[in-house]
This record gives C-alpha cells, sequence and structure tokens, in this order.
C-alpha cells in the first residue's frame, strides 16, 4: 500500500525514478481499487459510475508519472511510452521495459 501512496504524493513528479516493485504494486492496489468500484457501477450504475470515473480521471496523470519514473528506472527515457501504439508488439515490448531490472544510479532520485 506504501507504493500506492507514494504514486498520489508525487503525482506529477516525471523526473524521479521507480523501482520495479514500486510499480507493480501500485498498479496492483489501482486494479483492486478500479475493480472494486466497477462492480456495483456496472451492476447498479448511476451515482457509482460518476464515483468510477473521477477515480479513473484522477488516477490518469499519478499513473502516466509513475509509468515514466519506471521507464526512466529501466534506462528508457519519457517518449518510449508511445511505443504502446504499435500494433501488439508495442504491449510486449513496453510491459518488457517495465519489467527490466533497475539500470544503475545516473544521480536520479528513486521515489
Amino acid at each position: 500500500m506504501t507504493e500506492f501512496i507514494n504514486m498520489w504524493k508525487n503525482y506529477a513528479n516525471f523526473s524521479a525514478r521507480t523501482t520495479v516493485r514500486g510499480y507493480w504494486m501500485a498498479w496492483l492496489f489501482y486494479v483492486i481499487i478500479a475493480v472494486v468500484l466497477a462492480i456495483p457501477s456496472f451492476a447498479i450504475g448511476g451515482v457509482f459510475t460518476v464515483i468510477y470515473l473521477i477515480f479513473g480521471l484522477a488516477a490518469l496523470i499519478p499513473s502516466l508519472a509513475i509509468a515514466i519514473r519506471r521507464l526512466r528506472d529501466a534506462g528508457k527515457e519519457w517518449p518510449y511510452i508511445f511505443i504502446v501504439l504499435i500494433p501488439f508488439v508495442g504491449i510486449i515490448l513496453y510491459i518488457v521495459a517495465l519489467v527490466k531490472p533497475s539500470v544503475p544510479d545516473n544521480g536520479i532520485p528513486t521515489v
């Protein structure tokens, strides 16, 4: 849960680094919360749909920031995030970059 909280604390920090564990644990808690919000949203609708959409919009910038920090920690530059636009192969290359071990420290702090 600490990694998820750090994701929100550093919601606009695009210049640091994030470890493999930090990224995937934050992603895991994000998915759990999204699923918990999505179930009543699709089952009942109404106010639950609004809450689900607000959470999704609120998490957009923090999730982009943590992905870019993770790519930086893996030795890639921020434009590498656009590799997902390549059909089929792009998402595989993106996930491979996210699971790569950290490159040696180059003076960029780890969040």
